[in-house]
């Protein structure tokens, strides 16, 4: 068991021989720039290759409008914000601080993972391969979800760009690819469905803030941000924009109530438990 743990890249481990630490930067690295190129190439580019249509990211978006369409300007600034965290994530890696290297080092085989996972998404989204994209970002899925439950106490500096941030986006980008995936995506049943399950967004971002992660809550926040911008400019009569405005408000709001207290470096409890201390030592 021991040798098995050995070799796999994807086990827990609290140290990283000098190896690895440079084999994860330099991997790191490479995937890293792969997933920001591609993402960045193909958010102005389409691909002249292939048999299929091909069209940029947002290009697709609004070639097959659904009840998942996104904002290009939101859910672009929100990529652009986690790309911008995820260069400090891998400056955690050069660091002089071994805890913080050994940290960053953790969480490193899944980041990679998911970069590579996040290129072949891409490649296949903007050809128009809607079927394995899904299949795609499901994997991922699995992958970051692995990566969350097994560190999920490492700092804020990691959680959110290598973690929460990249699984908040591949949980709704599974309904977005999804949806455009489904035959007569603008149907009036696609609609209904998305109506039903644009709900899963604030399901799934509660559990996590009712785990007292703020980051998640503030990520699917934006994202249900974005849809509804796009689902008002699409169709205002539809109730999607209503149900994605209120799903932000109240995901927002939920973030609030657990952010601020940890902002502020005490919990909800302090108050009561400054209040019995008196009457405790009277005791």
């Amino acid at each position: 068991m021991d040798r098995l743990n050995n070799i796999n890249p994807f086990a827990k481990r609290d140290e990283h021989s000098a190896s690895s630490v440079i084999t994860y930067k330099v991997l790191t690295v490479l995937s890293w720039l792969l997933s920001f190129i591609t993402t960045i190439y193909y958010t102005y580019n389409s691909p002249t290759d292939g048999h299929y249509i091909g069209k940029t990211i947002w290009g697709q978006n609004y070639l097959h409008p659904s009840g998942f369409t996104q904002n290009q300007l939101i859910t672009s600034l929100f990529w652009l914000f986690l790309f911008i965290l995820q260069i400090g994530y891998v400056a955690h890696l050069f660091s002089t601080k071994v805890e913080t290297v050994n940290a960053a080092c953790a969480v490193g085989s899944h980041f990679i993972l998911n970069n590579l996972l996040h290129f072949a998404f891409v490649m296949l989204f903007v050809r128009s391969h809607f079927i394995w994209a899904e299949i795609i970002l499901i994997i991922n899925f699995f992958n970051l979800t692995s990566l969350y439950f097994r560190h999920n106490t490492y700092p804020r500096f990691i959680h959110l760009p290598a973690v929460s941030g990249p699984l908040a986006w591949t949980f709704v980008a599974i309904y977005w690819n999804g949806a455009i995936a489904v035959p007569h995506q603008h149907s009036l049943i696609a609609r209904i469905f998305a109506n039903i399950f644009v709900w899963s967004i604030l399901v799934y971002g509660l559990f996590f803030i009712c785990a007292q992660d703020y980051t998640m809550g503030f990520n699917l926040s934006v994202l249900s941000a974005s849809l509804g911008v796009a689902q008002f400019f699409d169709k205002t009569i539809a109730l999607q924009w209503i149900f994605a405005f209120t799903i932000m408000s109240v995901l927002f709001l939920s973030t609030v109530v657990i952010a601020v207290p940890a902002w502020a470096g005490k919990s909800r409890q302090a108050p009561s438990d400054a209040e019995r201390a008196p009457l405790l030592a009277d005791n």
